[in-house]
């Protein structure tokens, strides 16, 4: 069965890049064993990222100008990137590009997945988009013990923990990696 996984890394106050959308915070953290990353891209079948999330990966991971990259990160897996803009693609990716509502994509992101996960890579409006549709089944965060005084939140919303069920809890190095169910919340 087909589930929209939001998967991220946020500091202990709610923050998925600073405030000038870096991720240095992050990188600064001994990162977990990668076993859990690979894990975890063994259940996805495409992903899914605004324009910001997607224009940061090429230049942080050099993928325009070293584009077999791509396919040691992310395989053959499909990315659907929303945006109103036109954006390169690394030669031999495969990147579809798609605006609007969330709703009126959902169809092809399930058909594209063939049966895996959708992962909802960033950022979080674009998650929080999906839970305000009704599309959003999990939260997987890694919380790093960082702390920043502003910049891009987790969820640009408000969620009552009624619409949250916590799952699991497990330290991964120096990360607590918190796996959430969503659900609809009250009728």
């Amino acid at each position: 069965m087909t589930r929209v996984i939001f998967y991220t890394a946020s500091t202990i106050n709610g923050f998925i890049a600073d405030e000038h959308n870096s991720l240095d915070w992050l990188f600064a953290v001994e990162p977990p064993p990668p076993e859990h990353y690979v894990r975890f891209l063994d259940t996805v079948g495409v992903l899914v990222e605004g324009s910001t999330t997607y224009e940061w990966v090429l230049d942080f991971e050099g993928l325009l100008e070293e584009p077999g990259t791509w396919g040691t990160m992310y395989g053959e897996r499909p990315t659907f990137v929303f945006t109103t803009r036109e954006l390169p693609v690394p030669e031999g990716a495969d990147v579809r590009f798609v605006a609007g509502d969330v709703r009126a994509v959902f169809e092809r992101l399930h058909e594209a997945a063939g049966g895996k996960d959708i992962w909802i890579v960033g950022g979080g409006d674009l998650a929080g988009q999906f839970l305000a549709a009704g599309l959003l089944d999990g939260i997987q965060v890694s919380v790093a013990p960082v702390a920043l005084t502003g910049g891009a939140p987790l969820l640009p919303l408000r969620v009552e923990s009624d619409r949250l069920t916590l799952r699991s809890v497990e330290q991964q190095g120096q990360f607590a990696f918190l796996t959430y169910d969503v659900g609809s919340g009250p009728s």
